[in-house]
């Protein structure tokens, strides 16, 4: 039956147990009840203070059970929510907000100066939590983008806001799933499966900030069936001592996406002997949605390195610099086009996006087909580092340097070089016994049987905090500019190998 998502916790609410527990975020829980109570509550207090039909709604909370509260009160007032980090500085905060131009900002920085906003802490008082009619948002959602560039821009979904509570959700998501989200709810994979969970009927149990060991815990304490996580997650996760790690029930998962960045192949080789191919998916796509590859762990065995096909509803192309389309096996931008056209899944505020005059768009991303069909990633046209006339993927650098045990997280950059052009600098997190000294100092050693010479990294920096976040994202560009203008201010912030290495091209 389609239902306005806005009517999601009531459906719920008069169908499951009394009390059945919808969201969790540590010992604070919400039955289906008590979230659609709280929702209703916030959407008449949402609406005195001027939202309306059509509108945008920012919300810059944590991750919480008062974020769903909050979620579901801006689609009971027929709007649509925009889920931001409660810590961006207040000129990006500013940026975006200039582009949303929403009606209403619940929480979020004071400094962020909306000019109608609801403080974090805000609880509805003397607001009925009685049931409502609510009209339906043209827009489920609209997530922003593109913040690594300076240039922010507002995504607009065009699935109205509405679900099917007959059908299983997005991704094979179950109706009644137990499913554990670990990331942070501003970003768009988050947002949509902690949701979608809940349209699913499902248990969601939520982390208000991600550890490895607290995610195996949840998993064994409330049977988790579903879960979706970033490749900085797994490292972490496989890190841990043996013990602690096998320490933990975790029979109970049946589905592990990972998706959001590049996953190292050893890093997957090692989940899949620990969990079984069959648990283990990758999504590759925007969120724009113009199109999506998947490829289970068993696919991935036979086609190693490959982020799957592309799925139902899309279709793909491998397109050279010449403008025209690719052999199997050679490299090019990757394009989508929806089987509805151009413009159907979304479209942008603030932006335009990089489309063909034939209607196929980029994400900026380079990659090969197979003969097969399956697509194998680069990296991003932007990200991609030319030393000495060679093309180096900061992905397979950062792939194989992660794989060493005393790092915990790795970014690589192209700095300017007078010779070469661009030389590779890595920036490391290290666990916090490693002597980084002798890390750098035996990095030479270590890469030498795994990565060919001349992608080495040629200075390296060590970092108390990962240079990625628990979303696995990286503001890649704003760390090379940053680099490369104290390079300019002749700034020490470098630890370099013992024995610097020659240069090669």
């Amino acid at each position: 039956m389609l239902i306005p998502i806005a009517d999601v916790p009531r459906w719920y609410a008069e169908r499951k147990p009394k009390d059945t527990v919808a969201v969790s975020h540590g010992k604070d829980t919400l039955t289906w009840e008590q979230l659609e109570r709280g929702a209703n509550a916030r959407a008449r207090a949402f609406a005195a203070k001027g939202v309306k039909p059509g509108d945008f709604v920012a919300i810059g909370l944590p991750n919480g059970n008062a974020f769903f509260e909050t979620s579901f009160a801006v689609w009971k007032c027929g709007a649509t929510p925009t889920s931001l980090s409660w810590r961006l500085p207040r000129g990006e905060a500013a940026a975006v907000l200039e582009i949303l131009q929403p009606s209403l900002v619940v929480g979020g920085e004071a400094d962020w100066n909306a000019p109608n906003r609801l403080p974090a802490e805000f609880v509805p008082e003397g607001f009925s939590d009685e049931p409502m009619a609510s009209p339906v948002a043209r827009y489920w959602k609209a997530m922003t983008s593109g913040g690594s560039t300076g240039r922010p821009k507002v995504i607009l979904d065009h699935q109205p806001a509405v679900i099917d509570t007959a059908a299983d959700q997005r991704l094979g998501i179950a109706r009644g799933v137990s499913l554990l989200n670990p990331g942070p709810l501003y970003h768009n994979a988050p947002f949509i499966l902690s949701h979608t969970a809940l349209f699913a009927g499902g248990r969601l149990t939520g982390m208000v900030k991600f550890d490895a060991e607290e995610t195996l815990r949840l998993i064994e304490n409330n049977r988790v069936q579903w879960v979706n996580f970033v490749p900085t997650m797994m490292h972490r996760i496989w890190a841990l001592p043996e013990a602690v790690r096998n320490g933990y029930d975790v029979s109970s998962l049946q589905v592990v996406f990972h998706m959001a960045a590049p996953m190292p192949p050893w890093l997957k080789e090692k989940w899949i002997e620990w969990l079984g191919p069959e648990k283990i998916y990758e999504l590759y796509g925007g969120t724009e949605a113009q199109g999506a590859c998947v490829i289970t762990g068993v696919e991935w065995l036979a086609h190693r390195g490959s982020v799957g096909k592309i799925l139902e509803g899309s279709s793909l192309r491998i397109i050279g610099e010449d403008g025209n389309d690719v052999a199997p096996g050679e490299t090019g931008e990757i394009y989508f086009l929806p089987n509805d056209g151009p413009g159907s899944t979304y479209h942008y505020l603030g932006a335009e996006p990089k489309r063909r005059s034939d209607g196929w768009e980029s994400l900026g991303d380079i990659g090969r087909l197979d003969a097969e069909g399956y697509l194998y990633l680069g990296d991003r046209l932007a990200d991609m580092i030319l030393r000495g006339g060679a093309n180096i993927y900061p992905a397979e650098v950062e792939a194989v340097v992660t794989a060493h045990p005393d790092v915990r997280s790795c970014v690589v950059v192209g700095l300017p070089d007078p010779e070469l052009g661009q030389r590779i600098h890595a920036i490391l997190e290290l666990t916090e016994a490693a002597d980084a000294t002798a890390v750098v100092g035996g990095m030479p050693g270590f890469l030498a049987d795994r990565l060919s010479r001349y992608k080495h990294p040629e200075s390296f920096e060590i970092i108390g905090v990962g240079p990625r976040d628990d979303s696995g994202k990286v503001r890649r560009t704003m760390l090379r500019d940053e680099r490369a203008a104290w390079l300019k201010e002749g700034r020490a912030f470098q630890l370099l190998p013992p024995r610097q290495q020659a240069k090669e091209t």
